[in-house]
């Protein structure tokens, strides 16, 4: 068994100030407050389909509008995930879910590979759901993937309710992560990888890794 994995994260610029604390082994326990029901709802969904543990805490120019406080929580709950894992010693790496919610399926394939990189094949029927706007959820995958250094792809199959829509890139984002993070015994402390590391930092790892 490893050490607990664990972190804390705080980010504080002009525009947001994001508290964070995760436990990649934890149970999905959660306690999220953004500001945003909507994004609130969607980090809820995240850390009870990963199990991971999350506490999150927002105070954003939410006056101007939603978008710093969206991009920003990705920024913080990846760079956590990302010091959690530490080296990756012993990870499965790779995860993938394919979530149906009602009318909608969405996939998700995603690499824990120290490069970041995110292909979004998301369409949104609408603009907005409630106050926010749907194109905001792109930012929110973008900049998880790049601090968390996590190459993910995103692809909504079909699907003709937003709601649903977003949700479910949640939710396999979630069970994705949930295998990929996962401690396989098999690999007995070594890391997943022929180079011998995948890289502590986002953009580490190179080509091959």
């Amino acid at each position: 068994m490893t050490d607990q994995r664990t972190a804390t994260i705080e980010r504080v610029t002009k525009e947001t100030r994001i508290n964070a604390d995760v436990n990649l082994d934890g149970t999905g326990k959660y306690d999220v407050a953004t500001g945003i029901g909507f994004l609130d709802h969607m980090l809820e969904q995240l850390s009870r389909h990963s199990l991971i543990d999350l506490t999150l805490r927002a105070d954003g120019d939410l006056h101007i509008d939603f978008h710093h406080t969206t991009e920003d929580s990705g920024y913080v709950v990846g760079e956590a995930v990302r010091k959690a894992l530490g080296a990756r010693v012993g990870i499965t790496r790779y995860g993938a879910a394919s979530i149906p919610m009602d009318e909608t399926l969405t996939e998700v394939s995603l690499d824990i590979s120290g490069r970041p990189y995110l292909v979004w094949n998301v369409t949104m029927p609408q603009a907005k759901l409630g106050d926010m706007d749907t194109e905001l959820f792109k930012e929110w995958f973008q900049a998880f993937a790049q601090s968390a250094g996590i190459t993910l792809h995103v692809r909504n199959i079909y699907g003709e309710n937003t709601h649903h829509i977003v949700e479910s890139c949640y939710k396999a984002l979630a069970r994705a992560l949930r295998q990929a993070v996962t401690i396989d015994a098999r690999m007995a402390g070594s890391v997943p990888s022929t180079k011998g590391t995948l890289g502590g930092e986002p953009g580490a790892g190179g080509a091959g890794a």
